[in-house]
């Protein structure tokens, strides 16, 4: 064998450990693609998910509190609504919502269609109504023609809109965060410093609620185990839904992916940085209290769950018509 040759066989073993073996028996696991079955149903999903005449002023869409340039979510302590009201809840992110066993923080919506249609008949939040937004968008002939090519109908129904934004949002997933490349076998995908603040996160206990490939967004789980959360937030969590004290303060437990995004933190947004977040929930959660060093390591790791950017083209939103309703952005 020729020194050439030699050589490079020889770099070409040095490299192997950084190519090692996926990591299967972790406790979180990769994202994975995003697979689009109807592209049409996307694409018009695309457009109602920015379209501001879904809402009642004209002015606020989907992506008002969901901002997909800012990690899913609008990073307010409480949404802006209609006539700029304050929103009852901070609004988690879009992004991987998908992966979710149920949606909105008390989980009182099995899925992503389900969900779809509450912020805008919601009279704090979009404050239209199912009925306005068909007629306004019945009224809208290149929206006529989409919906019936994507339906193969001629009347536009609400389902039909909740089912398409629905699908726009199960392709907003975030794969190939470095974390996801160390867990393929990329041994250079993370620091030493990130390799043991994840190793910290699951010896601390984290990984009881955060896990899966969502690293949360799989169960529902009290705020406040070891000792009481403290907030002004009226929000009861899954009491709401089920009428049972013993679900009070029980929220779903959120995901972790793209986490530095989405400031701020929990269901009231009273933690504006990840570091107070860790101490927080080291405190309330598992009776912890880490050191800065130790906060410091687990941040680090979560910034490694930030996901590939998404590649998006904003849509060109169809012209109303002479019978379009005018939007009401200053009535009650």
């Amino acid at each position: 064998m020729s020194r050439s040759l030699l050589l490079c066989a020889a770099a070409l073993i040095t490299a192997l450990p950084a190519l090692a073996a996926p990591l299967d028996d972790e406790p979180i696991q990769p994202i994975p693609v995003s697979r689009v079955s109807d592209p049409g149903m996307v694409e018009l999903g695309k457009k109602l998910f920015f379209d501001p005449r879904l809402s009642r002023s004209g002015l606020l869409s989907c992506n008002s509190c969901h901002n997909l340039a800012a990690g899913g979510s609008d990073n307010l302590t409480s949404s802006i609504g209609h006539r700029w009201q304050k929103g009852p809840i901070n609004a988690p992110t879009v992004l991987n919502s998908s992966l979710h066993l149920a949606q909105f923080w008390d989980g009182r919506a099995p899925d992503l269609k389900t969900q779809a249609g509450g912020p805008i008949a919601n009279p704090a939040e979009m404050a239209s109504s199912h009925a306005q937004v068909v007629t306004v968008l019945s009224s809208i002939p290149a929206y006529v023609t989409e919906f019936k090519t994507v339906f193969g109908t001629d009347a536009i129904e609400i389902e039909q809109v909740t089912r398409s934004i629905a699908a726009f949002e199960e392709t907003l997933v975030t794969p190939d965060s470095r974390f996801d490349r160390w867990l393929k076998g990329d041994a250079k995908a993370l620091t030493e410093t990130e390799r043991a603040g994840y190793q910290l996160f699951k010896d601390s206990g984290c990984v009881a609620c955060h896990n899966g490939p969502a690293v949360g967004g799989n169960s529902f789980q009290k705020m406040g185990v070891v000792e009481p959360y403290s907030t002004r937030n009226p929000s009861v969590g899954r009491m709401a839904v089920t009428g049972d004290p013993d679900d009070r303060m029980v929220f779903k437990v959120p995901s972790l992916r793209n986490v530095e995004l989405t400031a701020p933190y929990f269901h009231d947004g009273a933690a504006a940085t990840l570091t107070q977040a860790v101490e927080t929930m080291g405190r309330v959660q598992l009776g912890l209290t880490f050191t800065p060093e130790e906060k410091a390591r687990i941040v680090a790791f979560l910034k490694t769950l930030t996901g590939r950017p998404l590649a998006l083209r904003l849509p060109a939103l169809p012209p109303s018509s002479d019978t379009t309703p005018r939007p009401r952005p200053f009535e009650e």
